[in-house]
């Protein structure tokens, strides 16, 4: 395994009194993809927003490329290469798909950069080319999520946060979008995946981190956690 890109080590987050991440250590080492399952409530979701630098931190440590990131803005996370695609997808619904896509490089000099990076993600996303001037807000769900990972993919990201991609979307759709996902990850863009299906996202992990009430409660490869009777029977529905 590689250097990590990622690491946390006894990171607290909280909100207010109510702590809602209490202490985990979890670590990503550069190409990899991992996921983050659990129930609903078990802190992935704030787990991520804190590595992106939308929340901040109670205590503990955040690396990225080995140095301390827990005081730097998001803008500046941003730039140096971790980008958050959020649940929800988080689009500006009144702005063209293209201009939407375009916000994903505005830190970016390298215009010709720019350009060949749109033609790359239109070649993996074509029907985010057919709508280029619709109105954002107008798109189906499954649309609106692949016009965010486009927007992600645009500021070029060594570290890739996907939030639920899947959510709300149509069985055909979630297979497309798990196609790019691959896709990106086969490019050497690492990915912290953090899925409500949890039997697809094993399938598709390296390796996954389970979370409970705010605890890393277990750990290992992908197939390994799928073959983990207490995984299938708490988080893929078996009994």
């Amino acid at each position: 395994m590689s250097a990590p890109i990622l690491q946390l080590r006894d990171l607290r987050i909280a909100y207010g009194a109510i702590e809602a991440v209490k202490g985990i250590d979890l670590e990503l080492a550069e190409g990899e993809l991992v996921s983050l399952i659990g129930a609903n409530g078990a802190g992935k979701t704030t787990t991520l927003n804190a590595i992106a630098g939308t929340l901040p931190i109670a205590g503990g440590e955040l690396r990225y490329n080995g140095q301390r990131i827990e005081k730097l803005p998001a803008h500046k996370r941003l730039r140096q290469g971790l980008a958050l695609v959020p649940e929800g997808r988080g689009i500006f619904t009144r702005l063209t798909v293209e201009e939407n896509l375009r916000m994903g490089a505005y830190c970016r000099r390298d215009d010709d950069a720019v350009e060949a990076d749109l033609e790359r993600v239109f070649t993996m996303l074509p029907r985010v080319k057919e709508r280029l001037q619709q109105v954002a807000g107008t798109l189906s769900g499954g649309e609106q999520q692949m016009v965010a990972i486009g927007r992600a993919l645009l500021s070029r990201p060594k570290l890739l946060l996907l939030d639920e991609p899947s959510m709300g979307l149509a069985p055909l759709v979630v297979e497309k979008i798990f196609e790019v996902i691959s896709s990106v990850a086969a490019e050497g863009v690492t990915i912290l995946l953090v899925e409500q299906n949890a039997n697809l996202a094993l399938e598709f992990s390296q390796r996954a981190y389970v979370m409970k009430s705010g605890h890393i409660t277990l750990t290992g490869s992908g197939d390994a956690l799928l073959a983990d009777p207490k995984v299938r029977a708490a988080y893929l529905g078996e009994v």
